[in-house]
């Protein structure tokens, strides 16, 4: 199955390429980045079918079952431009031209050294695609609970995340709604791991797309939970916005220190085990507390960018309350 999807995804990459991508690339004289923008086509494409099904499975249902009235309906078309920034390709292929090369200079390195890299796959014999991929999955997804632990737990970091928290009208877009110096972060780690363990190029990227699929659902404004078993074994809307909950999700024991609740990106196992999860069957408010007291987040793009840029300088200096 894994393979098929693969080879559907190689079909439709190449069709895009030849006839989109390829011939504005030679028309622009730029034939020297033609190898590279043959790779980029990949994302794009997964980014176009990403928000397609967003808005075609998750929009009807945000009106079917809201959890809440929005507010200011200018915050979920402010959300939607970190989207397409995003699911795009824009912060991919940025790190893509910037990481990719020194990778492969790394790898070189290390095969004229003669050492063998790391796969994952290698520890078994013969392990069925599906088993491997969903192992990388919990890899990742592993790594993932620790980096948003790691944002909510170092001042700096959160003077940057906190741009993610601020947003008290959820909705299906709001998952990427992050400082671009948070996003490049997590992509250079996420990547890193990847190669570092040999994930597949073709099945990276369907593992960062089914994340990023199921990251959109936990955002939306839907009234929806997975019941008590469910609950314990993928994070749900509910479950998630317990993490966004105001003075709750984001501070420990709602006493104004960092920390917080319910950090698992997929997998609420990790939460359980690190008792870090909270199942209470709420659907609460979400935002930051300082928020209520007067603090500006910002309401458009840059305006959002720039003030996070410095409220990491701020908390850098003092912790924030």
């Amino acid at each position: 199955m894994i393979q098929f999807f693969l080879d559907l995804l190689g079909q439709a990459q190449g069709w895009l390429f030849e006839n989109a991508i390829q011939p504005v690339i030679y028309y622009t004289g730029m034939g020297d980045i033609t190898e590279e923008a043959f790779e980029g086509t990949e994302w794009l494409l997964i980014g176009i079918a990403e928000l397609l099904l967003i808005f075609l499975v998750l929009r009807p249902l945000e009106a079917a079952i809201p959890v809440h009235k929005f507010t200011d309906k200018r915050a979920r078309w402010n959300d939607f431009t970190y989207t397409v920034i995003q699911r795009l390709g824009l912060i991919p292929l940025a790190l893509f031209f910037t990481l990719d090369p020194v990778m492969d200079a790394i790898a070189g390195a290390l095969r004229m050294e003669g050492v063998r890299p790391f796969n994952l796959e290698n520890l078994v014999t013969d392990m069925h695609p599906l088993a491997s991929f969903a192992i990388y999955l919990m890899v990742l997804d592993f790594a993932d609970y620790w980096f948003h632990r790691a944002q909510h737990k170092f001042n700096w970091w959160w003077g940057l995340h906190s741009l993610h928290h601020s947003q008290q009208n959820m909705n299906l877009w709001s998952d990427d709604r992050n400082h671009l110096l948070d996003d490049l972060l997590r992509d250079i780690v996420m990547a890193v791991l990847a190669l570092a363990i040999g994930v597949p190029p073709g099945q990276y990227v369907l593992l960062v797309s089914l994340s990023r699929i199921l990251q959109s659902l936990q955002h939306a404004n839907v009234r929806v939970h997975f019941g008590p078993i469910g609950e314990r074994l993928l994070v749900s809307p509910r479950y998630h916005r317990m993490h966004h909950a105001i003075g709750v999700g984001h501070e420990s024991k709602g006493k104004g220190t960092l920390g917080g609740c319910n950090f698992a990106v997929l997998f609420p196992i990790w939460d359980i085990l690190f008792r870090t999860a909270n199942f209470t069957p709420r659907f609460e408010a979400t935002g930051v507390r300082d928020q209520l007291e007067g603090r500006d987040y910002g309401r458009g793009f840059w305006a959002q960018q720039w003030l996070g840029l410095k409220r990491m300088f701020e908390y850098m200096r003092k912790k924030p309350s």
